[in-house]
């Protein structure tokens, strides 16, 4: 796996604890989906995020996560990342995840949990978006979720943990 995280905000300390969940998150997707891969994390604000939001969703709004995705394919990527994986020794760059650290605290006390766990969630989420999968029908959003506790508890990140 080969992470690059990146900041471009100053609201909120991004700490050496929430990086490591996330890594440890992002390990755990590799794990679930059986492939490797490299990926680019930019920790943001609202401010931020609303302005990628924008730009490139035509959304004026502040989110919580956003996936800019390497590859347009007629599939979803983890039905075909063997044949994207083949003839390559390093891991895949399945593309960019971008993070509100601001959202992702509020959320964190919203549902009551750390915002350790909260950043290692976003992580996986963006993670899985950058993979194909989503939750737009009942059936992929239940892949999906199942998925996302899965990396998670490999990483030892519980609803309740800290991580």
């Amino acid at each position: 796996m080969t992470i690059t995280f990146s900041e471009e905000q100053h609201k909120l300390p991004f700490t050496p604890e929430l990086e490591q969940a996330a890594k440890r998150a992002l390990l755990g997707v590799e794990q679930v989906t059986g492939h490797e891969f490299a990926a680019d994390v930019l920790i943001t604000d609202d401010a931020g995020i609303r302005e990628l939001n924008r730009e490139y969703r035509n959304v004026d709004a502040p989110t919580d996560v956003l996936s800019f995705p390497e590859f347009e394919l007629d599939a979803p990527l983890y039905t075909c990342m063997d044949e994207v994986e083949e003839g390559r020794e390093d891991p895949v760059f399945i593309g960019d995840i971008a993070i509100s650290l601001e959202r992702a605290q509020e959320q964190a006390q919203e549902y009551g949990h750390s915002l350790v766990r909260e950043v290692a969630f976003l992580a996986v989420h963006g993670a899985l978006h950058l993979l194909g999968y989503d939750h737009m029908e009942p059936q992929a959003e239940s892949v999906m979720l199942e998925k996302q506790e899965q990396a998670l508890a490999l990483a030892g990140i519980g609803r309740e943990q800290d991580g």
